[in-house]
């Protein structure tokens, strides 16, 4: 999950299959932490478009933006980032176990598009900036808007 303005992965999680429900479970951690963003993207996968993570997100008052289906560009974000991922991580280093995994999972990389700053130190650099507005925390920096959106994959 990226935040798509600070390019910032949120989490990951990783398995060989998942279930709306873990969905809802990874981004009520993240609503907590970071507060609920105004919009989730995402493809039309079974995970995402089940009717209990929409009841879930309409409840918190996260609209969905799902993509056409067959049309990866429309979620440019993640597709790089699963990308680049795959190249810089998962096909360069060996897991010897889940704990392994994680500790190399968890590495931020920095990125052009931030001026190679790491995603995070460019987040924390944009969550002071915030003012909090009923439970929700709209940026004052962002060049175009205020809404802030979540991709997925």
């Amino acid at each position: 999950m990226l935040d798509e303005y600070t390019r910032e992965c949120l989490a990951l999680h990783i398995t060989r299959s998942i279930s709306s429900r873990q969905v809802i479970q990874v981004l009520e951690w993240l609503f907590l932490l970071r507060g609920a963003p105004d919009y989730l993207r995402s493809d039309n996968g079974p995970e995402f478009v089940a009717y209990a993570l929409q009841q879930w997100l309409q409840e918190r008052h996260c609209h969905t933006l799902y993509i056409t289906p067959g049309s990866p560009w429309e979620n440019p974000f993640i597709e790089s980032f699963n990308g680049t991922f795959r190249t810089e991580c998962l096909d360069r280093w060996p897991f010897t176990n889940g704990a392994a995994a994680q500790i190399i999972i968890e590495q931020r990389r920095p990125h052009s598009s931030l001026g190679y700053r790491p995603s995070a130190a460019f987040a924390e650099v944009r969550l002071s900036l915030q003012l909090v507005v009923g439970g929700r925390s709209p940026a004052i920096a962002v060049p175009s808007t205020s809404a802030s959106t979540w991709c997925v994959a």
